[in-house]
């Protein structure tokens, strides 16, 4: 049996997939999450094979939620869904540990195929992004001589903290989210600054969108 938890903020997105998914012998839908979060805390407590996750999500995206997962030595793998045909992003994702990135729009012909892949350790990606193959391999996530992104240079938490001030959380609401003082969420925010060459909240926010951490 192959047991899947689907994460993703449209209450009708899920619908379709479970619906999709549980059509097939065998397969078995675990769980359901709305944010990156809450995809977080199910997929530890539930331990699915296969992780179907939005990249735009709420909360923690799509690249912090694979990255938290894969931290988590697990044996889930992630199948990342977006609607965004980027090189870039699917980059991100497979260095980020996805095993498997499907375009939205490919979604009604190759997710059943994909979910086959990914539950079986096998590598799918959309053939619309050409060229990648998962977890750094060669021709893949991450090449020799490549300048690291800025986001990259950012830890997990300022990651998380980044994301939270783009969804127009106050620095009150982002300690409350995380369980951390104010004074603590402005010192992350102080660094996110530097470390970006950003000078106030707005280009922060612009920054996060642009780079795709959160979306408008």
């Amino acid at each position: 049996m192959t047991r899947i938890l689907i994460a993703d903020d449209h209450e009708m997105i899920r619908k379709g997939l479970r619906q999709a998914l549980e059509e097939q012998s065998g397969w078995v839908i675990c769980g359901e999450a709305a944010d990156g979060r809450a995809a977080v805390a199910k997929t530890l407590e539930l331990k699915p094979d296969v992780l179907v996750l939005d990249f735009s999500m709420p909360e923690l995206n799509g690249l912090e939620v694979t990255r938290q997962v894969r931290a988590a030595r697990l044996a889930t793998e992630v199948l990342i869904l977006t609607m965004h045909q980027s090189e870039q992003l699917t980059r991100a994702a497979l260095a980020a540990g996805a095993l498997g990135f499907v375009l939205k729009s490919d979604a009604g012909t190759t997710l059943v195929t994909a979910v086959e892949h990914v539950s079986r350790h096998q590598p799918f990606i959309s053939a619309k992004v050409s060229g990648l193959t998962p977890r750094g391999s060669p021709g893949g996530a991450s090449s020799a001589g490549t300048e690291e992104p800025a986001a990259d240079r950012l830890t997990p938490r300022e990651r998380e903290i980044l994301q939270l001030i783009a969804e127009g959380r106050g620095s009150k609401q982002v300690a409350d989210a995380l369980g951390i003082s104010v004074k603590t969420v402005e010192t992350h925010r102080a660094n996110l600054m530097r470390k970006l060459a950003i000078h106030s909240v707005s280009e922060l926010v612009r920054y996060a969108i642009r780079e795709k951490i959160a979306t408008p």
